[in-house]
This record gives C-alpha cells, sequence and structure tokens, in this order.
C-alpha cells in the first residue's frame, strides 16, 4: 500500500510542475514574447551588383529605398516595384534618377498603400523588383530581392 501511495505523489509533484511549465510557455506565446519574427533584424536584398544603402516603410504603406549602383556600368531606365510578399499588397514604384551612373545612387519610392497599411512596429516582408538596362545596351534586366524591416 505505501508503495503505491509514494507512486502516486511522485506523479502528482510532477504533473503539477510539467503543468505549470506548459502554462507558462502557453502564457509566453500568447503575448508575443517568443515570436522569432521579433529578433530577425531589418535587411534589403537585391542581387549581385545592387546594395541598398538605406531603406524605410511607413505604416501608412508608402516605401523609400536608396540603392547603389556597383555593376561597373552606368544604368538606364531604372525602375523598382513590389512584385509580391504576404501580408502586403502590390505596387509601382518610381525611380529618381532614372540614369545612375557607376557607384551612384538612385532613390526610388512607391506611393502609401502601395503595401498593406499597419502600424509602427508592424514588421513587414515583400517580394522586390528591379528593372534596369545597361547603358549602350537594348536589353532590359530584371533582378529580384527582398525587404524585411519594421514599418516606421
Amino acid at each position: 500500500m505505501r508503495k503505491g501511495q509514494a507512486a502516486m505523489e511522485f506523479l502528482m509533484t510532477y504533473g503539477w510542475a510539467i503543468l505549470v511549465v506548459l502554462v507558462a510557455i502557453g502564457a509566453l506565446a500568447y503575448f508575443g514574447v517568443l515570436n522569432p519574427g521579433r529578433f530577425l533584424p531589418s535587411s534589403c536584398t537585391i542581387g549581385p551588383g545592387f546594395g541598398c544603402t538605406d531603406f524605410k516603410v511607413l505604416a501608412d504603406g508608402s516605401w523609400t529605398i536608396v540603392i547603389q549602383n556597383g555593376m561597373g556600368k552606368a544604368l538606364t531606365g531604372v525602375d523598382l516595384d513590389f512584385t509580391s510578399g504576404y501580408g502586403t499588397g502590390s505596387g509601382a514604384g518610381s525611380c529618381s534618377p532614372t540614369s545612375v551612373t557607376d557607384g551612384g545612387t538612385t532613390t526610388c519610392t512607391g506611393a502609401a498603400e502601395s503595401i498593406q497599411a499597419g502600424t509602427a512596429g508592424n514588421k513587414v516582408k515583400v517580394d522586390i523588383g528591379f528593372d534596369y538596362t545597361e547603358s549602350g545596351s537594348s536589353l532590359s534586366h530584371t533582378k529580384t530581392g527582398l525587404l524585411t524591416t519594421n514599418m516606421e
């Protein structure tokens, strides 16, 4: 009889401890403390030869990206669009200037609501399409990239 009572007390004690730990983990997950997206850094990549020197997405859905040309040639017909992404819309942008010297930069912007509006601090992830033509060529090229950042 004593062995059965000891075994039951052992199981009950550890059962309550495990239940408390599960409730604590559930509460942390519910309140977003365990969300790994909160810890990912902001990043912007387009492809070899291009660098995002600065970028910003506002809570109203407007965006700005500064792109540096490292292709070794001047570019013409430069254009950047958000082509897809989760939790976002799609939107066309415009770049100024549309001709960029080697090593030069262009600033691309998109209107408000190009991306689904949110609140400041929300994480946004969108695919971007970067179109350009190399100087002296008639062929248009498209590079794809990814922008991940928090809305401001």
